[in-house]
């Protein structure tokens, strides 16, 4: 039997959403991936060019981690989940992978977005990850997305 886990970062709860959903149909454990500075409102007002989530990521900062996954080694495949920012992962989910040694792991992505696509996510996380770690799958969801529909999809992969 193989051990999965849906890792997820939620900035405003529907990547949270879906997340717990797709661990609920594959039965899966859950892990949050949470800063260690919480984001407020004003650090995600994109469109504010000096809020936080800005900085970030056009100056390509580590954002620290509050906790890490204690036990990788009793997973096979990580279902790791993020909202897209700029047509990329958001800063914290590229220092989630540095920060952990996933060798060996499938890793299958899963995104929610107002507008940007996750067509790019893979290939711009792949430097983030051990040479033995395989991306199986990356697909964006709406926030409706039913359970059925998540574990069709993990089906496929």
């Amino acid at each position: 039997m193989s051990r999965k886990l849906v890792a997820y970062f939620s900035a405003s709860g529907t990547t949270a959403k879906v997340a717990k959903r797709l661990a609920d149909s594959i039965d899966a454990d859950l892990f949050e991936i949470k800063p260690k500075e919480p984001y407020t409102d004003a650090d995600l007002r994109w469109t504010n060019p000096l809020a936080r989530c800005n900085r970030e990521k056009i100056r390509r900062k580590d954002v620290p981690l509050e906790k890490h996954i204690e036990n990788l080694a009793l997973y096979d495949t990580i279902f790791l989940g993020f909202p897209i920012w700029y047509y990329a992962a958001p800063n914290i989910i590229q220092t989630f992978l540095k920060e952990h040694d996933f060798s060996g792991l499938k890793i299958a992505l899963f995104a929610t977005s107002g507008g940007s696509d996750i067509n790019k996510c893979a290939a711009k996380l792949e430097p983030y990850l051990a040479s033995e770690t395989e991306i199986i799958g990356a697909k964006l969801f709406s926030p409706n997305v039913s359970a059925n529909d998540l574990y069709l999809w993990t089906e496929t992969l």
